[in-house]
């Protein structure tokens, strides 16, 4: 069985944090320990990650936060057992790269047609 490798991807390097985690779904402790996402609640600028595990996280919606530098840099000493975060999507957080200048921005696409579309309009 051969194992592919797996896509890079490219997004950029100043996200807003709650655009990055609803994207890549883990989360690292301050201890370093990368944990799984089941749920983000936002209130504004401030929120709560509830990781797998259970834990509860108070989150703020920084692109400078030390969440979204350990998250871009990729810096965590060990995985959250408890989370059981598969291979594949540890795989695939580690062939996320970051850039200035390229990548996406992680936008919410619109699937709506904008009025002057639907009227033939450019």
């Amino acid at each position: 069985m051969s194992s592919k490798k797996p896509t890079q991807r490219y997004y950029r390097k100043r996200v807003e944090l709650f655009r990055l985690i609803d994207k890549i779904k883990l989360w690292p402790s301050r201890k370093g320990t990368l944990h799984g996402i089941k749920t983000i609640e936002k209130a504004g600028d401030v929120g709560w990650v509830t990781t797998h595990c259970g834990k509860n996280f108070r989150v703020s919606n920084s692109c400078n936060s030390r969440a979204s530098r350990w998250l871009r840099n990729k810096w965590f000493k060990d995985v959250c057992g408890a989370c059981r975060v598969p291979d594949w999507k540890l795989k695939k957080y580690s062939s996320t790269h970051f850039r200035r200048h390229y990548g996406s921005d992680l936008l919410q696409q619109d699937a709506q047609v904008r009025p002057s579309q639907a009227a033939g309009r450019p």
